[in-house]
C-alpha cells in the first residue's frame, strides 16, 4: 500500500445506522467514560504494537488530530470508524513489510518499504530515520511507522509544492523552513 492519494478524511458523515457494527462495539470498549468521545489517551489505552507496548502519546495524538474534526482534542464514533480503518490499512501495510513477523521493521525491511512507496533514501538516511524514532535499536514498531509515514508524506508535500520545477532541490527561506517543520512534524 503506498500512502499517496489515501485521504484520511473520508467522505461526508455517514449516518448512525451506517456505522459498523464491530466499529460501534470497539469504539464504547475505547470510551471510558463513556462521554461519546475518545482522547488521544483512551485510544492509546487501547492500540499495541506488535512488541506488546502500547502505542506512543505521539502516534495517539497525531491520528486523534487526523480526523478531528471539529479539532476539540476528541473523535466521535464517525470519526473512530474513519480512523479504525486507517489504522488497519496500516497495519497490513506494516506486515507486508515486516517479512520476518518480528513485530517491528528493522533497517533492510524500512528500506525496502520506502523504495516500494517510491522513496530513494541512502542507507545511512534509514539508519538516521529510525535512530530519531528508537536510537537503542535498529528497528520500528508499527506505531512509529505509521508516524514516520504520516511525516514523510507531509513533508514531501511540502516540499513537491516549493519543488515547482521538479529538480529534487529547492531553496528555502528560514522562516518558510521553520513553518515546513513545524506544521509537518504535528
Amino acid at each position: 500500500m503506498a500512502y499517496q492519494g489515501y485521504n484520511p478524511y473520508g467522505y461526508g458523515q455517514p449516518q448512525e445506522n451506517q456505522v459498523n457494527p464491530e466499529v460501534q462495539n470497539f469504539f464504547s470498549q475505547v470510551d471510558k467514560d463513556q462521554s461519546g468521545r475518545i482522547n488521544s489517551s483512551e485510544l492509546q489505552q487501547a492500540l499495541i504494537n506488535g512488541k506488546g507496548q502500547q502505542f506512543s502519546d505521539q502516534a495517539c495524538s497525531l491520528m486523534i488530530s487526523m480526523f478531528d474534526v471539529d479539532r476539540s482534542g476528541t473523535i466521535d464514533v464517525y470519526e473512530f470508524e474513519k480512523l479504525f480503518n486507517y489504522i488497519n490499512q496500516w497495519l497490513s501495510c506494516f506486515k507486508s513489510y515486516d517479512r520476518d513477523s518480528s513485530g517491528a521493521i528493522e533497517e533492510a525491511e524500512l528500506g525496502q518499504a520506502f523504495s516500494q512507496m517510491g522513496f530513494r533514501f541512502s542507507p545511512q538516511f534509514v539508519q538516521f530515520l529510525i535512530g530519531v524514532n528508537d536510537p537503542n535499536r535498529r528497528e520500528i514498531a508499527v506505531d512509529q511507522f505509521i508516524v514516520l509515514c504520516i511525516k514523510m508524506h507531509r513533508f514531501t508535500e511540502a516540499f513537491r509544492q516549493r519543488d515547482t520545477e521538479l529538480q529534487g532541490v529547492i531553496s528555502i527561506g528560514f522562516e518558510d523552513f521553520l513553518r515546513i517543520a513545524l506544521a509537518c512534524a504535528n
